[in-house]
């Protein structure tokens, strides 16, 4: 990374275009910096679900619901490129597999750090575990602040998106999404 950097060449040349001197001491390594961030944000592209789980999905006869609640994510917002940041609340009803407890909020990472949208990442998280376990169900909320809302446009301070994936049991069983939604 550095002065043969394409990515560090074009956000000199976005600093000169927003009016900066990309020379300007405070400014020299910041190319460096962003592309750096930029890579660091959006590493879920590299990133596949059989190496995340890693052999990490048991046989075992557990049929009550799993959740993870309160897993903490941030990502870009693909309309802006600002970020936004809030947390993931994930279920699932085993059908004879689990997955090791760990690998839900790596899961959320991985979708994350790439270019999203709200919705589209709810989804994704639910596909990938109704894809990997096959479980009676999976239920995934998301409660994120948006600083493309918050910073520019509505500049609203306040306001949190809310979005949720429900498949399987969690979808056709009305106590069972309740369950869910109580327990987060």
């Amino acid at each position: 990374m550095g002065r043969n950097d394409p990515l560090c060449d074009l956000i000199r040349k976005e600093l000169a275009e927003i009016g900066e001197d990309p020379g300007r001491e405070g400014l020299l390594r910041t190319p460096e910096r962003v592309a750096a961030a930029l890579r660091f944000l959006t590493q879920g592209y590299a990133m596949d679900l059989e190496s995340l789980l890693n052999g990490a999905v048991f046989e075992e006869k557990c049929d009550e619901m799993v959740v993870v609640k309160d897993i903490e994510l941030f990502s870009l917002c693909e309309h802006h490129m600002l970020p936004f940041v809030g947390k993931a609340h994930v279920a699932y009803v085993p059908r004879g597999r689990i997955v090791g407890l760990s690998k839900i909020p790596r899961i959320v990472d991985m979708f994350s750090r790439r270019l999203q949208v709200q919705e589209r990442l709810t989804l994704e998280i639910a596909g990938a575990l109704q894809g990997a376990l096959d479980p009676k169900g999976v239920g995934v909320v998301i409660e994120a602040a948006h600083l493309c809302m918050m910073m520019r446009g509505v500049e609203k301070q306040n306001s949190k998106a809310v979005t949720s994936c429900m498949l399987g049991c969690f979808k056709s069983d009305p106590r069972t999404r309740a369950e869910f939604l109580n327990l987060v």
